[in-house]
């Protein structure tokens, strides 16, 4: 960057992590109930582990098979600084952690009282910190349980905007960022820890700056860089201009993939970003679409399920300024393991969030935007923030996105097919192995589920068999594998690094083989791609 030159660009590897208490911050974090209780659950246990033994966390870390695991991924010498990152987080959430003790003392109370008679004199006994922030209820089988308001709990002492900061740094490789949900952000020379709420607009001034030249000075003043953070911090900067985004004037529809399960949708008219997730701009052999290949405005951002790889904040806090509406699943409205994602969303600033149900729809500049029912891929969770959709444009060409859809009853897309009809193209996930439920869900179970129950209430998606009775049930032209976490850029939220003996990979790979013997076109998506219809 000039010295004289005070216009400048952000650079295209310039990279933000949202943190939470230095850890990576998604939407589990964000809400305050489930935040409490993974705070709990799994960062201070995780880092009692690393303190207590952390040449076992080396030692995890470099095996390929305990990748994904609740081990740090720092060297032992850093001991000290978890260990001071553990004293630091006891004190700043000592809100959280007694509302997660009052969640499992509820819990134990209803265990030990909810025995089919009425519940409303154990309100009396609902711990203080939960008291009118909680219902009891009976499900049909008389099993007590209770739900949150949990739109009260954003405006209460739980929900810890403080907690809440950035991480500043430049990206130069696929491989440079350890997995997100083992290893905390400690401080490091090449990495600029500023304290900043995510719901704070000076993010949206400093992001526009990736193709928008602005003031470095003015920048400087409204993130209050200090003269110390300056050095680091002025090298985030370029005088040099970005390639310019060409924007699609066709006739046609100009479908571009973008990794993992984000697919960007283009007519003249209208932009659609499905699950966004962008690579950043560097020397690489591996072709890619980049920040710089997204339109100036997209209407409608696509949430499918909340998934830290399907909803990630580092990527939609970037894209802010640049969205007009966000589609997401409703929930089921206060239970534990289902957090609204529209609170959510409203709490990191975002204004224009439509929540949708099973076969809800949108229609906007000749786009109609239908909700399809998303079967299993959560371990048997009642978990309703999951979506399917199917996508029309300009009444001709037609779009199925089933995400991670597990299709374990395939009579409910026979019902959904005989009201939507088919499907011209069907992006369809077969992570098929998927992780036990308690890999993500754990530090929200009241009791540590048994071993061998665990491994059979897999986070999974479709297999061959199943992915090929969508196939046949929809009748698209063309057939695309995605979301499958395959792109090296994609480990830090992912950990998945796949051989050709992995399940996903025969499956996958069976399925394009027989989509090819009935004359469809079907491929596995890695990297980029762009499709015109």
């Amino acid at each position: 960057m000039s010295e004289t030159n005070d216009q400048v660009y952000l650079k295209p590897n310039f990279i933000a992590e949202p943190l939470y208490d230095r850890w990576y911050a998604w939407t589990h974090l964000i809400s305050p109930v489930t935040a409490a209780l993974n705070i709990k659950e799994r960062h201070l246990k995780i880092m009692d582990s690393f303190i207590k033994n952390a040449k076992v966390h080396e030692i995890a870390v470099a095996t390929p098979a305990m990748r994904g695991g609740p081990f740090i991924d720092y060297p032992k010498e850093r001991t000290g600084d978890i260990l001071e990152l553990k004293e630091k987080t006891l004190a700043a959430q000592s809100q959280s952690l007694a509302l997660a003790d009052a969640i499992i003392e509820l819990n134990a109370l209803l265990i030990q009282k909810g025995k089919g008679f009425s519940l409303e004199s154990l309100y009396a006994e609902v711990p203080e910190l939960l008291k009118g922030y909680v219902e009891l209820v009976y499900d049909i089988n008389n099993r007590a349980s209770f739900r949150f308001f949990e739109k009260l709990l954003y405006h209460s002492v739980f929900f810890n905007k403080s907690s809440q900061s950035m991480a500043f740094q430049l990206v130069n490789s696929d491989d440079s960022r350890s997995f997100v949900l083992s290893t905390p952000r400690l401080d490091d020379a090449h990495i600029l820890h500023l304290n900043i709420a995510f719901d704070d607009m000076v993010l949206d001034h400093l992001y526009k700056m990736e193709n928008e030249p602005n003031s470095y000075n003015e920048i400087k003043q409204l993130l209050k860089i200090n003269e110390d953070q300056e050095p680091l911090f002025k090298d985030f900067f370029t005088s040099e201009a970005p390639k310019k985004y060409e924007r699609y004037t066709g006739e046609g529809i100009r479908t571009r993939y973008f990794g993992h399960a984000c697919i960007l949708i283009e007519s003249k008219d209208v932009t659609v970003l499905v699950d966004p997730v962008i690579s950043y701009e560097y020397d690489t052999d591996l072709p890619r679409y980049t920040y710089t290949d997204l339109p100036d405005t997209i209407d409608f951002v696509l949430i499918t399920h909340n998934h830290q790889d399907h909803v990630i904040y580092e990527t939609l806090l970037r894209l802010r300024h640049k969205i007009k509406n966000i589609i997401v699943p409703s929930s089921s409205m206060g239970d534990l393991q289902d957090p609204s994602l529209k609170f959510n969303l409203e709490s990191v600033g975002f204004k224009s969030v439509f929540q949708l149900n099973d076969m809800d729809s949108i229609v906007i500049e000749g786009c109609k935007i239908q909700a399809l029912p998303f079967l299993g891929e959560h371990g048997d969770l009642d978990v309703r923030s999951k979506l399917c959709y199917h996508v029309t444009l300009k009444d001709s060409l037609k779009i199925l996105f089933v995400a991670d859809s597990c299709n374990i009853e395939p009579k409910i897309y026979e019902h959904v097919e005989a009201i939507v009809g088919s499907a011209d193209v069907l992006f369809l996930g077969m992570e098929c192995d998927g992780a036990p439920m308690s890999w993500l869900y754990g530090p929200l179970l009241p009791e540590r589920l048994e071993k061998e129950k665990d491994q059979s209430r897999r986070l999974a998606g479709s297999n061959c068999e199943r992915g090929m009775d969508l196939v046949k049930r929809f009748k698209p032209k063309d057939v695309f594998v995605y979301a499958m976490g395959m792109e090296p850029w994609l480990e830090y939220i992912s950990s998945i690094k796949y051989t050709d003996e992995s399940k996903p990979i025969i499956e996958s790979s069976k399925l394009i083989e027989e989509c090819k013997n009935l004359s469809i076109n079907a491929e596995r998506l890695y990297g980029e791609k762009t499709l015109h219809y």
